[in-house]
């Protein structure tokens, strides 16, 4: 299975600049991963580029509205996608002004990591990390603790 990581806006803050680095290393013994940085510009815009951007793939949409799961849940979920085969998995983070209502419809999983709103950078390095902790899961690492 091979992760495409669609986001808006590229990262600027030192930390998560570092931290996308660092779990991207960790994550790619266990799944191919890619992360395109789209410009940020109008909501409807955005969405449409994300759309665009992702089609053919099953889309997981970050977004407040979305389902909470826990980190074993989540593994279990990707654990799921593999038995169904899914081979192209599109992770869709937006800008400030979050998702249209055509792209949250047009999500396979619309997710949410918290219900607090987190900085679109911020975001990206808790997905990459719960990714990484998701494959060490389903792997038996002792990186996970319950």
């Amino acid at each position: 299975m091979r992760w495409h990581i669609f986001a808006i806006g590229k990262p600027k803050l030192d930390f998560a600049k570092s931290g996308v680095e660092e779990y991207a290393k960790r994550i790619a013994p266990f799944a191919p991963l890619t992360i395109d940085v789209l410009k940020a510009c109008m909501r409807d815009e955005e969405s449409a580029a994300l759309l665009r951007r992702s089609d053919g793939m099953f889309r997981i949409v970050l977004d407040e509205r979305g389902e909470q799961v826990g980190s074993r849940a989540f593994a279990e979920k990707i654990g799921a996608w593999e038995q169904r085969s899914v081979k192209e998995i599109a992770l869709i983070i937006g800008g400030a002004d979050g998702h249209t209502d055509e792209l949250r419809r047009a999500a396979d999983w619309l997710w949410s990591l918290s219900k607090l709103t987190l900085q679109h950078e911020l975001a990206l390095v808790v997905f990459l990390e719960q990714l990484y902790r998701a494959y060490t899961i389903k792997s038996g690492s002792p990186y996970h603790r319950d």
